[in-house]
């Protein structure tokens, strides 16, 4: 199957148009005329990762390996030397970045994985209603998505409506209308804000939140010509 018939395909289910002015979803590497003999989907793509998939792949992959320009290809150090990888074996690399966020995984997460009913999207942020104590609700986050710690940032009150984005949501904390904010990556000087506007926070993890995007993905591919085959890169960070 050419490349260009399953970007159609990833188009149509989630448009590239949708991204954010600063993203680069879309082809990343190959051409449109490439034949595709497998499909693998991934948050990342890492070395081991393609040490893995078959020649004449394509991976689909949540974050861009490319993402500002590049102003040299030393084959030694990231990312080149992932793209050089790419090349040799004739693999063929896609991203679905912030369109997905919008169209689908913030969705997901929050109903699928949390378990909540009524999700709302607002462009980069879904909203649901809860009916918890602030403890209550990082508990069960916690467990859901099975993080080992989760940050806070609040006081001790109840929670009648959350918002969510996964990945790294801090620049949006200013236009969040909620008691408590779930993302990850949060800084230190978003947290203070947060604090100051008297919004609590979850910092429920970069990675953890957004792994779910093979399954997400893979489920809305159901009759996808080729069998996608669902992987994962491995979370970059340990914690002892």
């Amino acid at each position: 199957m050419q490349l260009k018939q399953i970007y159609k395909i990833l188009d149509v289910l989630s448009p590239f148009e949708l991204q954010a002015s600063w993203d680069n979803s879309g082809l990343q590497v190959g051409e449109m005329d490439d034949e595709i003999e497998q499909v693998y989907l991934s948050l990342d793509v890492d070395s081991s990762l393609l040490d893995e998939v078959e020649d004449r792949s394509l991976i689909i992959v949540h974050h861009p390996l490319i993402f500002k320009g590049l102003k040299s290809l030393d084959s030694s150090i990231y990312p080149a030397k992932l793209i050089k990888k790419m090349i040799k074996k004739d693999i063929s690399l896609v991203a679905m970045h912030t369109n997905f966020d919008i169209t689908h995984l913030n969705n997901y997460v929050a109903s699928a994985v949390l378990g909540y009913k009524n999700v709302t999207c607002e462009g980069h942020i879904c909203y649901f209603d809860v009916d918890c104590s602030f403890e209550e609700l990082a508990l069960h986050v916690k467990s859901a998505l099975g993080l080992e710690i989760v940050r806070s940032v609040g006081e001790k009150k109840h929670i009648k409506r959350c918002a969510l984005t996964t990945g790294s949501g801090g620049d949006l904390i200013g236009e969040v209308d909620a008691d408590c904010f779930l993302s990850g990556d949060f800084k230190y000087h978003q947290a203070l804000e947060a604090k100051e506007n008297n919004l609590n926070l979850l910092d429920i993890g970069h990675y953890e939140s957004e792994s779910h995007f093979p399954v997400c993905l893979s489920e809305n591919l159901i009759n996808f010509p080729l069998k996608a085959i669902m992987t994962n890169s491995k979370n970059p960070f340990q914690y002892k």
